[in-house]
């Protein structure tokens, strides 16, 4: 099966549908932004604040609706800083609930394969009692980092297909 491209990054790519959201929607003190790099890269960096009970950065992507239906992966193509990370999809963007998949950076390059059915469904950080992400349809994916601590963070993003 051919690859999905949902955002493949360049020297040359539109930023217009990449939105920060930070812990400030709650009155936190977070701070991040989004840019691209010297090498044509998707920059997610920040500082995570605990003030305020804030605690969370996040960079979202709005596109335009596909269906995942029949992938078995989301595939990111990434560069982290050894940090914790959740990966999340929306099926709606004006959904409450997002589908989440946390995963761990190396601190190098590396390709994060994502089984699409183990996308699981929390709002607010709470687990929700509803079925796991089905792919029918995909109108959102996200970066969050929330990890209880005050810390720097830096994820650079190359791809983000679906196979």
């Amino acid at each position: 099966m051919n690859d999905l491209i949902i955002f493949e990054f360049s020297s040359k790519s539109d930023l217009s549908n990449w939105q920060v959201v930070n812990d400030g929607v709650m009155g936190g003190k977070s701070k991040s932004q989004f840019y691209l790099n010297e090498n044509g890269e998707g920059t997610f960096e920040g500082k995570i604040s605990l003030e305020n009970n804030g605690g969370f950065c996040s960079v979202r992507y709005n596109g335009n609706p596909i269906s995942a239906k029949n992938s078995q992966f989301f595939r990111l193509r990434l560069k982290g800083d050894g940090k914790s990370y959740q990966f999340r999809v929306k099926s709606n963007k004006n959904d409450a609930q997002s589908y989440v998949f946390p995963f761990q950076t190396s601190g190098e390059w590396e390709t994060i394969m994502i089984p699409t059915q183990e996308l699981y469904p929390a709002f607010r950080g709470q687990k929700l009692a509803i079925p796991n992400y089905d792919g029918s349809k995909l109108e959102e994916v996200a970066f969050l980092i929330g990890n209880k601590e005050v810390e720097n963070f830096k994820l650079l993003i190359a791809s983000i297909k679906v196979q």
